[in-house]
């Protein structure tokens, strides 16, 4: 069955708008990634936006390779037995949306695919823009001046 619109993943729907995000406050963000021995943190896998009024927009991959933007609150981590650790927690330095909490999105701006629906997303703010595209079934954040 195809999408009505060219812009919806086919298994997940259209999700939350981007654009609502313009306006708001970015006040936390909170991120899970894959722990496994002792190799460095994989990910971030999932990525939650949190405004000034608590609302939380989560962002991560879908199982056809969409970006999945949704309304819903952070998980909390588990344990994947021999395959590792998923943690979930504040963002940390290294993520580039850590150095635009507390900015207002000034605008966002969405990229579809007609096969997969829409592939990225990117949010312009005060002091530089933060993309979000899934390439390959994997999150990718992206600073961009």
């Amino acid at each position: 069955m195809e999408s009505e619109r060219p812009s919806q993943c086919s298994l997940h729907g259209a999700g939350a708008s981007a654009p609502s995000l313009v306006g708001k406050r970015l006040a936390k963000v909170v991120a899970s990634w894959r722990l496994y021995g002792t190799d460095d943190p994989a990910g971030p896998l999932d990525v939650w936006l949190i405004d000034e009024s608590d609302r939380t927009i989560h962002l991560t991959t879908g199982s056809d390779w969409c970006l999945v933007v949704e309304t819903s609150e952070p998980y909390a981590g588990y344990d994947m037995g021999d395959s590792g650790l998923v943690i979930v927690g504040a963002l940390d330095g290294t993520t580039p949306f850590a150095e635009h909490i507390g900015e207002c999105v000034l605008a966002a701006r969405e990229d579809f695919e007609p096969e997969t629906g829409r592939v990225a997303v990117e949010l312009s703010f005060p002091s530089g823009r933060v993309r979000c595209e899934s390439r390959a079934g994997d999150l990718r954040l992206t600073r961009r001046c």
